[in-house]
């Protein structure tokens, strides 16, 4: 069935620590620090999105990002020009010292909760009392661990909907945080898809350290999926991916299939509402400070 896609490199050498045993510290990084005014923070987070950065830190002033000095391309400082003029913004460039950071994330990693139904946490968190769901997400600074607003109302999504025996897609898989948590309430199959290698073998040791081994872990895109294939697709990426693939979404779905979308703002609906495919009815909205998340069925 899955003939065309690559399935996912196998892990890499590990050291003592069950990371690469490549060091972190061996690259140099870039941090960008990006300056906005309250009001605006939200609207440069989703901007910032289309960037190719692994995650953001949200400060007092605004928005954090570091990369390794070497992809610090003409065509990226372009690109912030650019998001500068969308919003008003002050931008700042720092070389780092090399370091740990896989040691820095995990120091500013906290645990989050959805209500009694589903906690996420590190294995370095002490267990969480009161919820019906644990999953244990080691960040390694990949985008969906729970704490993003987006990420937290996907979870709210699939809280209300039955899924034992249902076909799920995570489109954009991340940590994989969504595929575990369909699994763990009684998807299958449950299919893993990202072109990102880091995600990819990221979501490969949440698995296994979540017990979920029979997830199929995929880097490829949505072109190398078979058509009527899944009951759920799952997606929390950002607006301009999303609004590419609502036509391969579209052909993926079963008849009478559901697709969880997040990743964009509130004045986004009107976009995402025009861009869908005109058969999908609109079930669900949720809102979460400036974000949204929605959730499409298509008809039977």
């Amino acid at each position: 069935m899955f003939a065309s896609l690559r399935p996912s490199a196998s892990p890499l050498p590990r050291s003592s620590t069950g990371r690469s045993a490549v060091s972190p510290a061996a690259m140099h990084y870039l941090l960008i620090q990006l300056e906005t005014d309250p009001e605006q923070r939200e609207r440069l987070l989703a901007l910032c999105a289309d960037l190719p950065f692994d995650s953001f830190l949200e400060t007092d002033t605004g928005l954090e990002a570091a990369l390794p000095e070497s992809q610090f391309t003409p065509e990226l400082k372009r690109r912030l020009e650019a998001l500068s003029r969308l919003v008003p913004c002050r931008c700042r460039f720092d070389r780092l010292e090399a370091r740990n950071w896989n040691a820095e994330w995990e120091r500013s990693f906290q645990p989050a909760r959805v209500g009694d139904f589903v906690a996420v946490r590190a294995s370095f968190h002490p267990p969480i009392e009161g919820v019906r769901h644990q999953l244990l997400i080691d960040p390694r600074m990949a985008f969906g661990t729970g704490h993003h607003e987006t990420t937290h109302m996907m979870l709210e999504l699939m809280e209300g909907l039955s899924w034992e025996g249902k076909s799920v897609l995570d489109f954009g898989c991340g940590t994989g945080v969504l595929a575990i948590l369909a699994r763990k309430l009684g998807a299958r199959p449950v299919h893993a898809l990202d072109n990102d290698p880091a995600a990819v073998e990221n979501t490969r040791e949440n698995c296994q350290t979540n017990h979920t081994p029979d997830i199929q872990i995929f880097s490829g895109t949505l072109a190398d999926l078979p058509p009527n294939t899944y009951d759920r697709i799952l997606a929390n990426i950002n607006r301009g991916v999303i609004l590419e693939a609502l036509p391969e979404l579209n052909q993926r779905l079963r008849p009478g299939g559901q697709a969880l979308l997040s990743g964009f703002l509130r004045s986004d609906q009107a976009l995402l509402l025009e861009h869908a495919p005109p058969s999908w009815e609109l079930k669900r909205t949720l809102h979460r400070n400036e974000w949204l998340a929605l959730l499409f069925q298509a008809p039977a």
